[in-house]
């Protein structure tokens, strides 16, 4: 890969721009740490046994809706319960997380495998065990997010 790096007191903060055809895990993992080089990202509150629990992104394998709860799973299968909407969540998390459907966000860092299912969706399992599903609008992102065909 080729690199340029342009140095100027003009500049009054960081700015990169990357050309690429897909995004793979090094890349991300490179846009990843670019955009936290200014700030940290911010650790999530979330709810479990009527405590708050302070999260970091990174420790955060799966978020959905169950019910009426928006709720997320750590590396370990804890689970909390969220008081942001979806949306909300999707848009304060990084390059890593991807929406697999209408109702769930997945941290590609932390699958362990996907399998075809029916009726063209995918069945997703996590590292520490939890089970979803990528729904047939949600597939062709998924895979290019991971660059598959």
């Amino acid at each position: 890969m080729k690199v340029e790096c342009k140095i100027s007191a003009d500049y009054k903060e960081p700015y990169a721009v990357l050309h690429i055809n897909r995004i793979s895990p090094g890349i991300a993992d490179l846009i990843s740490m670019l955009e936290k080089e200014d700030t940290n990202s911010p650790a999530l509150a979330a709810a479990k046994e009527g405590k708050t629990y302070f999260i970091k992104p990174e420790d955060l394998t799966l978020a959905r809706t169950e019910g009426r709860e928006i709720v997320c799973y750590d590396k370990r299968k804890n689970r909390y319960v969220l008081d942001k909407p979806l949306y909300e969540l999707e848009n304060m998390l990084d390059i890593h997380f991807v929406r697999i459907s209408k109702s769930t966000i997945v941290n590609i860092r932390h699958i362990d495998h996907v399998k075809a299912g029916f009726n063209g969706t995918m069945e997703l399992a996590m590292k520490n065990g939890v089970i979803d599903y990528i729904s047939r609008n949600y597939r062709k992102t998924f895979k290019e997010r991971l660059g598959l065909k």
